[in-house]
């Protein structure tokens, strides 16, 4: 069977396993359906997400023009102490600011190759950690703008890794920690600003990721370098597609590609 369409990254339904979604303009793939089954990956073409051009995609699924422009691309996306949104000053585009930045935002702990420190919108929990290939996650401070989420990072991150190692995510080479245990140990080093939104009751999640076999020395498929590529897929953690010669494909870092899929028993 052929598909055909534009990579962003794969949409996800907490369950056991993790169910995961392609989702093209006009069709989509419960890409659980494809574990065991041979699959190609092909080139076409790249689009931007923001202009819709055929340009070559910079990052974050956008063009280099787009990515210099917009919102979206901001630095306060990667760097939340960056938000200026609840001071009502505009960086790229203050109604999109205070859009994504004047809501709930969680500072939290998940464990994928280590324990790590990381923020996201409360609404995209737990999504977040699915995207991370993290097998459990616990919530720190539940605060009310994405700047008090940045610099409670910030502060904790001088304690704890804020980075995942993603070769090791993907071995599965991780052991489990008792996070309710680190979460106290780091509330002590929460800023006063949040100190009022740290969260005493929540208890760990637990997340299951469907794959068969665990690659033992992972390699990245880079399309622009390999423009086609064909295996058998034997798992998906994180935004990632394991193959059995252990070929990874992140399709989050993909974003903007056009491909065509053909998948084979």
């Amino acid at each position: 069977m052929l598909y055909q369409g534009v990579l962003t990254k794969m949409q996800t339904y907490s369950s056991v396993p993790v169910q995961y979604y392609l989702i093209f303009e006009n069709d989509f793939i419960n890409v659980n359906q494809l574990l065991g089954k041979t699959i190609t990956i092909k080139l076409v073409g790249y689009q931007c997400l923001n202009c819709g051009l055929d340009r070559e995609i910079y990052r974050q699924g956008f063009c280099r023009t787009c990515f210099f422009d917009i919102p979206q691309a901001a630095d306060w996306v990667m760097r939340p102490e960056l938000s200026k949104a609840h001071l009502n000053e505009e960086d790229r585009d203050l109604e999109y600011e205070k859009k994504v930045q004047l809501q709930p935002h969680v500072v939290y702990l998940a464990n994928s190759s280590n324990v790590k420190v990381g923020v996201t919108r409360k609404s995209q929990v737990p999504t977040r950690w699915i995207d991370q290939g993290a097998h459990e996650a616990i919530e720190i401070v539940e605060v009310p703008n994405r700047y008090l989420a940045g610099i409670t990072e910030v502060a904790l991150k001088d304690h704890v890794s804020d980075k995942t190692n993603w070769r090791n995510m993907l071995k599965h080479d991780v052991k489990d920690e008792d996070l309710v245990s680190w979460r106290e140990r780091l509330k002590g080093f929460i800023p006063d600003e949040a100190k009022d939104y740290y969260i005493e009751s929540n208890t760990e999640t637990q997340l299951d990721f469907p794959v068969n076999r665990y690659p033992k020395k992972p390699k990245s498929l880079n399309l622009a370098k390999t423009p086609q590529y064909t295996g058998k897929l034997v798992g998906i953690k994180g935004q990632y597609l394991i193959f059995e010669d252990d070929t990874v494909f992140n399709v989050r870092a993909n974003e903007g590609l056009v491909v065509s899929l053909d998948v084979t028993n």
